[in-house]
């Protein structure tokens, strides 16, 4: 339903997020949320994934010096190990959002670079994800992947979308371009 949503949909949704409106800054309590969003299924299958990767997220751990279970623990919250990346049109829901003004400079600069990533050659067909422009495994804005998306599965580009090797290195280079320091505890 993402890609056929009307740009007031997306308009919507964006009110509907914490501090999406003047005067409703509270940040909601934690416990809710992880009872609701960090299921024994979820876990389960992180648990799975992890032993399948272990050989090649060690690599990324050891070049990025981010432990790989934090990798897949962003992997599987984020987009459920690549199961749930989103189906909104990029340029739409940016366009959209630009428009609307709430954060204008942010969704503009991101419509832009989104633009940059077709004439880099991503179909546009490939530039969906969810109504706030995040794409691909890793959930990156589109500029996040201009700055920091690397090749993680050795074949030469960086594709967050179809291959989980390049989303958790990218998400690891993320990390260490935040401020990640290897050895010290969340």
């Amino acid at each position: 339903a993402g890609r056929h949503i009307h740009p007031a949909g997306t308009i919507e949704l964006d009110r509907a997020q914490p501090g999406g409106t003047a005067g409703s800054s509270a940040t909601p309590p934690f416990a809710p949320y992880r009872a609701r969003h960090i299921t024994q299924p979820l876990i389960d299958r992180g648990r799975a994934r992890y032993s399948q990767n272990i050989t090649r997220l060690n690599d990324i751990g050891r070049r990025y010096g981010v432990p790989p279970s934090v990798l897949i623990a962003i992997w599987g919250k984020e987009t459920s190990y690549g199961s749930i990346t989103g189906d909104f049109d990029l340029l739409n829901s940016l366009a959209s959002l630009a428009y609307e003004g709430r954060r204008r400079r942010l969704f503009t600069d991101e419509f832009v670079a989104t633009l940059r990533m077709m004439d880099r050659g991503f179909p546009r067909s490939q530039l969906v994800g969810s109504w706030a422009g995040a794409t691909g495994q890793s959930q990156f804005l589109p500029s996040v992947y201009i700055r920091l998306a690397v090749d993680g599965d050795g074949d030469g580009r960086a594709d967050i979308w179809r291959s989980h090797l390049d989303a958790l290195a990218s998400i690891a280079n993320y990390l260490r371009s935040a401020g990640w320091r290897p050895g010290v505890p969340w």
